[in-house]
């Protein structure tokens, strides 16, 4: 029952510094593609749904490279509009021990954050699409990328297009041009008919004291009529490279948690959220009941955490056995 996804959002390019050394300890850096909603395309994609990136890039060898790297995970790049200037980045320091992970965005002035709102037709973009996706991310880039955004989910709306929001708020770049974060964040998830939050995110955007999970999310249904259901994760870590990992899913009739995974020696927990939110989607379109899809997008995520690079690049096989608990023999 394979769904159709318009995933919207911007493309990045990731530059990671070697091991676990500071940014520019060495002077060389592993590249990596990336971008939350690409990350959310290529993990439907590989789980067999049709997906459709919407988004912009530069006509150089670095938006080129993106398109290519993104058909060859079979997203379609039809829908991505080319315009010059650069590219989006950013730089990642790999954490270890006490010292936690550090992102620096170099995204100003992208060619996706200066392509106009009205550059987007959503009344065509949409048509025969069972779901858009889309992020918190993506208005914090700029004014233009914001308008498009909330032109997107009210068109969605109006076209019975399922909306799958990612709170993800980024104070920085909402800072960086004087933008309203909560507001616009609220108003995207009006129109949300599955969010991947948790009670810090409903607290910021509905402008109340931090309430326990449960209660926050109760709040969020009954603030939100169109809202069907909720996802999140809770992470407990011993240290940057030890964690645990468990999902939450709550609908208007019920709430269900998955078995804990144990993540020693964390590899890459940069997507991990993306990849959780994959797995959520995967299992509404398929027709999951509550307990698997919460089971599913768990697992998916604990795979990701083993992967470098922001793409979770697994199979349904390997998240059947992850669930399943198939042991960590070598496959043959």
């Amino acid at each position: 029952m394979a769904g159709r996804i318009i995933c919207f959002g911007e493309l990045l390019l990731r530059f990671t510094a070697p091991g676990h050394e500071r940014l520019m300890q060495s002077p060389k850096f592993d590249v990596h593609f990336g971008g939350a909603e690409a990350n959310v395309g290529v993990s439907l994609a590989r789980f067999g749904h049709a997906v459709s990136m919407v988004s912009a890039l530069p006509n150089n060898p670095f938006g080129h490279s993106m398109r290519s790297a993104l058909k060859a995970q079979g997203v379609s790049t039809d829908n991505v509009l080319s315009g010059d200037g650069r590219m989006g980045l950013y730089f990642l320091e790999t954490g270890a021990v006490r010292r936690p992970s550090r992102i620096v965005y170099d995204r100003a002035n992208s060619v996706f954050a200066g392509m106009r709102a009205d550059a987007y037709d959503w009344s065509c973009l949409l048509k025969g699409a069972d779901w858009l996706h889309v992020s918190g991310i993506t208005p914090a880039v700029g004014p233009a990328p914001s308008k498009a955004v909330l032109g997107a989910v009210s068109e969605a709306r109006s076209q019975g297009v399922n909306v799958a929001f990612d709170g993800n708020y980024r104070e920085a770049l909402w800072k960086a041009w004087g933008g309203d974060g909560p507001s616009v964040l609220k108003d995207i998830l009006a129109h949300a008919t599955v969010a991947f939050i948790n009670e810090r995110d409903i607290a910021l955007l509905l402008g109340i004291d931090i309430e326990p999970r449960a209660d926050a999310i109760s709040r969020a249904f009954e603030t939100f009529p169109g809202l069907k259901t909720v996802a999140a994760t809770t992470r407990e870590q011993d240290s940057v490279s030890n964690q645990t990992l468990t999902g939450e899913l709550y609908a208007r009739e019920g709430h269900w948690t998955s078995r804990p995974h144990d993540m020693a020696n964390v590899v890459d927990r940069i997507g991990g959220g993306d990849a959780f939110a994959a797995g959520v989607l995967h299992g509404l379109i398929e027709g999951f009941d509550p307990q698997r899809t919460i089971e599913f997008a768990t697992a998916a995520s604990a795979i990701k955490h083993s992967i470098p690079g922001d793409w979770n690049l697994t199979s349904l096989d390997e998240v059947e056995e992850a669930i399943n608990e198939n042991g960590l023999d070598v496959r043959r």
